[in-house]
């Protein structure tokens, strides 16, 4: 007996029965590729990064683990960075699919206008803007902050107690510290010497075998520095000649203690604008109590928000018309131009606010004229790719980039037949002729 078609165990779900099969389709093959660059833009920017913060740590003495703590606090930034690109590529790839295996003119065929094809990529936009909004409005702001106060406790000695092995180092300007060799993570330290000036004019000399640092609960300011098997020379400080020599006294054991030097708090968060979040902006950048270099950084912090955010509904147009390669052509030209422009359009707004805070042009001139242009200019693309018959929004620069692949191909032929190298058009032109 023959099951029913709707008991067919390959259609959809029932959940997903409403949902055309057009648009899960399209939704598979943009939902990859863009999760993929995402995952991958974003690990190598932590990348890059993690290796100057590794440097940066262990030149200041810190524990290993910040480093982990402020690649976390830095990915709100990198994400906000990586979800535009990722959602322009996952757009283009799927397209770029699309249109080299003849799917998008068999869709063009039955009917299905590009707006209808990008209903799915749109719906994906549109909740990708809602996420990068609370992260740059919200998110980055606070992660910033907590970001710059681990850099300065690590560089003030909160972290721990920043002593390097085979120098010297001063704690709280009485005693100066060096240890010669640490083992398990430091709970072990051998060949200690020590030298503590008291405020009668009394110095000591301490040297041990072995110690460890302890933690006091009397004091957090305070911690004990327990030596083993030492020696400790106290020299009175006087230069008369009744005066007594210095004592020698051998121990097993003596702990000392060491004043750990005050630390100062961290200063409050908002000294640079980018610490704002969207109402601490709005309310900084239009009070007129505030300086007037405080309101223009402020506002100019908002627009370059603003664009980046905005500009991401224009991402699948420029996806569409970067995507689609000429006829019978696999150049993949239009990866490398929407990656260009989206580059370049980032760092142009980067310039925008950096001039725009200086309070040397209006935020709105420096920061809303460059979306429009480029706004301009994708919308045009997108129209003579989906609206004029046989229309390239990068005609040209395939045409040329296609001509210097050619005369680089015959380059490297003619360097392979000077070499003596026979290629397969040879071996097929000498068939041909005999």
């Amino acid at each position: 007996m023959v099951a029913p078609a709707s008991q067919n165990r390959d259609s959809p779900a029932p959940l997903f029965n409403f949902i055309p099969s057009v648009d899960r389709y399209i939704f598979r093959l943009v939902i990859v590729p863009m999760l993929g660059v995402f995952a991958l833009a974003a690990s190598l920017l932590l990348l890059d990064k993690m290796l100057s913060l590794f440097e940066f740590v262990s030149t200041e003495g810190g524990p290993v683990g910040v480093v982990f703590k402020m690649l976390a606090s830095l990915l709100p930034e990198y994400a906000s960075l990586a979800i535009p690109l990722g959602l322009l590529l996952g757009i283009l790839l799927a397209f770029r699919k699309l249109a080299t295996s003849s799917e998008l003119d068999v869709m063009r065929a039955v009917g299905l206008s590009y707006g209808r094809l990008l209903r799915v990529p749109y719906i994906i936009t549109a909740l990708l803007v809602a996420v990068n909004v609370a992260l740059v409005f919200y998110v980055q702001p606070l992660s910033r902050y907590y970001y710059e106060t681990l850099e300065y406790e690590l560089r003030s000695g909160a972290l721990g107690a920043s002593i390097k092995v085979g120098e010297f180092t001063s704690l709280a300007d009485r005693m100066a510290l060096r240890i010669e060799e640490s083992e398990d993570e430091g709970t072990r330290l051998n060949g200690i010497f020590a030298r503590v000036a008291n405020s009668r004019g009394e110095v000591l000399s301490i040297s041990a075998e072995e110690g460890s640092f302890l933690a006091t609960s009397d004091s957090p300011d305070t911690i004990i520095l327990r030596l083993t098997n030492g020696t400790i020379v106290q020299d009175m400080g006087s230069m008369e000649e009744d005066a007594e020599a210095p004592r020698v006294l051998s121990f097993s054991r003596h702990d000392l203690p060491i004043d750990l030097p005050r630390i100062e708090e961290f200063r409050g968060r908002g000294d640079a604008e980018r610490e704002y979040i969207l109402p601490e902006l709005l309310r900084v950048g239009w009070s007129p109590d505030q300086p007037e270099a405080k309101r223009d950084a402020s506002q100019a912090s908002f627009n370059f928000r603003l664009v980046e955010v905005v500009m991401m509904l224009l991402m699948p147009l420029l996806a569409v018309a970067l995507g689609i390669p000429p006829k019978r052509s696999t150049s993949a030209l239009g990866v490398f131009v929407s990656i260009v422009m989206v580059v370049a359009y980032h760092k142009v707004n980067q310039y925008g606010e950096d001039i725009a805070s200086l309070g040397r042009v209006d935020p709105v001139v420096a920061l809303w004229l460059p979306f429009f242009i480029f706004a301009a200019l994708i919308v045009w693309m997108y129209y003579r790719v989906a609206y004029v018959p046989g229309g390239q929004a990068i005609g040209a620069l395939e045409t040329f980039a296609a001509k210097i692949g050619k005369a680089f191909g015959r380059f490297f032929k003619r360097r392979r037949r000077r070499q003596g190298i026979r290629t397969a058009d040879d071996v097929g032109e000498l068939s041909a002729a005999e």
